[in-house]
């Protein structure tokens, strides 16, 4: 079975009162930004909901985890397929036999 990778969610605050959720990952002994909100949200809550909601979307199979063959192809604008996907089909349900985890869904 592929390694599983590490994938950090976490919720940074651009300006006073707004949040946003950024996916990082670790290659070596250093992080590398995966993807990022579009906007900001006014709490916290939210914005750590909608970054599990990412870092799911990037999940095959939620009870192996997220693996190494599941590495978010880019495109040649170097946009990852995740951010193309939110950007067509804006969504807060799991994909389909998909279940939530962490927050679940943001509300």
């Amino acid at each position: 079975m592929p390694s599983l990778r590490h994938i950090a969610v976490y919720v940074e605050e651009p300006k006073a009162g707004r949040f946003a959720w950024v996916l990082a990952e670790l290659e070596g002994d250093s992080w590398r930004q995966l993807d990022r909100s579009d906007s900001p949200v006014p709490s916290y809550k939210t914005a750590m909901a909608d970054g599990l909601l990412a870092l799911q979307g990037l999940v095959d199979d939620l009870d192996a985890g997220p693996r190494e063959s599941d590495a978010p192809a880019r495109s040649d604008a170097g946009e990852s397929d995740h951010r193309q996907a939110k950007r067509a089909a804006p969504s807060k349900q799991a994909a389909p036999g998909k279940r939530y985890f962490g927050f679940g869904p943001a509300q």
